[in-house]
């Protein structure tokens, strides 16, 4: 936890109020926080400061804001995943987030276990959001959308996200063109589930406008590929 995360609420008065069980915790085993020392505090949705505590006890901690700092800036990126293992899904949200990635789809495909959009961790996406904004000491959330239809919506929605300043990128190992790196541009970035897209589906997504781009012969597993593609596409 880089950052502590407070609801705008949280802070309306003059000292503002840490109170969450689980923030708490951390903040008294793991940084053993004493009046006087400072800390990093985010207001979801708006803007972050160092704070001070000014007192601390069993069912609060109250803080004192000294100065606002920066948030970090996010990468302008959608990232479009086909949905994952459960397991996966929970690691996925927070690594996306934590790398600063702007918006987020999760889409069903082929391959893709239909037993997968029954899991609990779909009810939990806020939760996972606020683990990865804390470690990257960031305060906005990206946006989070669910398509459990592959075909309409890479034929009636995906077109409108792409254009010629905004380009899509399909991950696609056996495509003939690599994936480009170290760009300047917005850009969508399409991956698919751990058997990869079937060949119906990546030639949907090529017709629909999306390039499909390799980053070698070698199979990654999803969770791994995200934070490789994103820093190859932004690196630099």
């Amino acid at each position: 936890m880089n950052i502590v995360l407070l609801d705008p609420r949280q802070t309306q008065s003059e000292l503002w109020t840490i109170s969450a069980k689980r923030q708490l915790e951390h903040l008294r085993t793991h940084v053993d926080v004493q009046v006087g020392d400072t800390l990093k505090v985010g207001i979801r949705e708006g803007k972050r400061y160092l704070t001070e505590i000014v007192s601390v006890s069993e069912l609060q901690i109250q803080l004192k804001p000294l100065r606002e700092e920066p948030v970090p800036a996010k990468l302008p990126v959608t990232l479009i995943v086909a949905m994952p293992r459960p397991k996966v899904l929970r690691r996925l949200i927070m690594d996306a987030v934590t790398l600063g990635v702007e918006k987020i789809i999760l889409l069903h495909s082929y391959r893709v276990d239909k037993s997968y959009w029954q899991t609990p961790f779909l009810q939990q996406l806020e939760h996972y959001v606020d683990l990865g904004l804390e470690q990257a000491g960031d305060t906005i959330a990206p946006a989070i959308e669910l398509y459990k239809r592959f075909k309409p919506f890479v034929e009636d929605v995906m077109p409108a996200m792409i254009s010629a300043a905004c380009p899509a990128y399909a991950a696609h190992p056996y495509a003939e063109i690599k994936m480009p790196a170290g760009i300047s541009h917005p850009c969508t970035i399409v991956i698919g589930p751990e058997g990869g897209f079937i060949p119906y589906e990546i030639d949907l997504l090529i017709k629909n406008g999306c390039q499909a781009v390799s980053l070698g012969s070698r199979i990654i597993r999803t969770e791994t590929v995200i934070p490789v593609i994103l820093g190859r596409l932004f690196s630099g």
